[in-house]
């Protein structure tokens, strides 16, 4: 039974909050990197498709980034009102390193994302193409200083604690690069790209089960299908490096993840049970014996830590953890599959005509952010009881606020972004409902490019005739 108090509920409040804002941030940076990709294709081959592309998607990408904003925004007051004695002792880390994040990445975003979204036809191709590049690895940088910032929370380095217990950086490198960072970055960049080659991946099978011969349609699906194929498996190797690295400096979490009581080895892997944190018991468990010695210490008999092994105030809620863990690797583990099933259709010539494919497509659009969903929840609930692991408790961390306070402002916010941003939900969905169509968003940019394999054409600068090497390209 879970204790209602202003504790609980500042928790709750900030689960909320960030649930809402994770998602946004991972489609920007997976939309952004695609729409590089589309306008670099364009440009190589001359394709009108391409383009086509990328006028369909930079619309969803900029209602996204634009609810990105205003959520983030939301976040950072809620350091000051629901957690101001954590913004008291680890303000002196976390602030700089958000603050980098504000003046390198979201400033670089902002600055070309105007060219990007409104300069085709006045800045001339080359330089509309380097400020998407640009865009994109604004939302990158972003996501690196991030992600800086919540692994240093995670595994906590380069710093010494005054006399007043505040964090007081002594090595920026160590702070930057503490030892999570290295394996979290890619691995939550590597989910952003997944779960985009999902969604796009759904868009196209909805539009080619109206209509197997669009042309976007096919070349959306096509491009995601292989996104998939590629990118899943090189997450499950790099949640593999994930989950050792996370053995070695967070080892609570690991056991709270296995349901594993006991510890020791060779240990087995429970793929199902229901940890119990009363009886100190995980019931009704289904295990394979000696597999979770060999998955997290590539070992036969390598030892694994057990929930007993730390005392009870210092253990996550293994339930949680347990659940998400498994929901997250499910998830992709079924990415792969629709990867795999569509790699085969494309070898039989089917994989614009499988009705069947397009439809798994369509039910997997969400499956990506789900699984970062619950990969987040992992990592997060799996720190507990600490905002810095090991050295700063959640419950030291938390303003005194009490439960009134803290309850209206939940069903406020609660509230307001289910208006907000169900309707920026619902906006996006209608744009992606609509087919993308041949000269979307109007004619090509006047500007010629000799590189492109487009030659002026006699209205404006609609190509006339493409150039052999572009209609020779797949």
């Amino acid at each position: 039974m879970v204790d209602i108090d202003a504790l609980f509920l500042a928790r709750l409040q900030f689960a909320f909050t960030i649930g809402f804002h994770i998602v946004l941030p991972a489609f920007s940076i997976g939309l952004a990197s695609y729409l590089a990709v589309l306008e670099g294709l364009w440009l190589k081959t001359g394709r009108q498709v391409y383009l086509d592309l990328f006028q369909y998607w930079v619309k969803a990408f900029s209602l996204v980034f634009a609810m990105g904003v205003v959520s983030g925004l939301v976040m950072s007051y809620e350091f000051g009102t629901n957690w101001s004695a954590f913004s008291d002792k680890a303000g002196s880390v976390i602030g700089p390193l958000m603050g980098y994040e504000v003046l390198t990445a979201f400033f670089l975003e902002a600055g070309f994302l105007g060219v990007m979204l409104f300069g085709m036809k006045k800045v001339g191709r080359g330089l509309h193409f380097a400020a998407t590049c640009i865009v994109a690895f604004g939302t990158l940088l972003s996501a690196f200083w991030i992600l800086s910032v919540n692994s240093w929370m995670q595994t906590p380095a380069g710093f010494r604690i005054d006399e007043l217990g505040r964090f007081i950086p002594t090595d920026w490198w160590a702070v930057i690069f503490n030892p999570s960072f290295p394996v979290r970055l890619p691995h939550m960049v590597l989910a952003s790209y997944l779960s985009v080659a999902c969604f796009v991946g759904a868009v196209g099978g909805f539009h080619l089960l109206r209509d197997h011969t669009n042309r976007a349609a096919r070349t959306m699906f096509s491009m995601a299908m292989w996104m998939a194929v590629v990118v899943a498996p090189a997450q499950i190797a790099m949640g593999d490096l994930h989950g050792l690295n996370t053995l070695k400096y967070q080892p609570a979490k690991i056991a709270a993840m296995e349901g594993d009581w006991e510890g020791g080895g060779p240990a087995p892997l429970i793929l199902f049970g229901m940890p119990n944190m009363a009886t100190e018991h995980t019931d009704y468990a289904l295990s394979i014996p000696v597999l979770g010695s060999l998955i997290l210490t590539h070992t036969w008999n390598g030892r694994l830590p057990g929930l007993k092994d730390f005392k009870p105030a210092d253990r996550p809620y293994s339930p949680l953890v347990f659940w998400s863990f498994r929901l997250m690797v499910g998830l992709g583990f079924l990415m792969l599959g629709l990867g795999l099933a569509a790699l085969i259709q494309r070898f039989r010539g089917r994989l614009y005509e499988s009705a069947g494919l397009h439809r798994v497509a369509i039910a997997m659009a969400p499956a990506g952010f789900v699984a970062l969903l619950a990969g987040w929840v992992t990592t997060e609930v799996g720190r507990q009881p600490f905002t810095v692991y090991g050295m700063l408790r959640t419950v030291d961390s938390v303003s005194p606020v009490g439960l009134p306070g803290v309850a209206t402002s939940l069903a406020a916010f609660a509230v307001v972004y289910l208006i907000v941003f169900g309707a920026g939900f619902l906006f996006l969905l209608r744009l992606m409902r609509r087919p993308p169509v041949p000269g979307e968003g109007g004619p090509s940019p006047q500007q010629p490019l000799r590189s492109a394999g487009i030659m002026p054409g006699p209205v404006g600068g609609a190509p006339e005739q493409p150039h052999p090497a572009a209609m020779a390209a797949p």
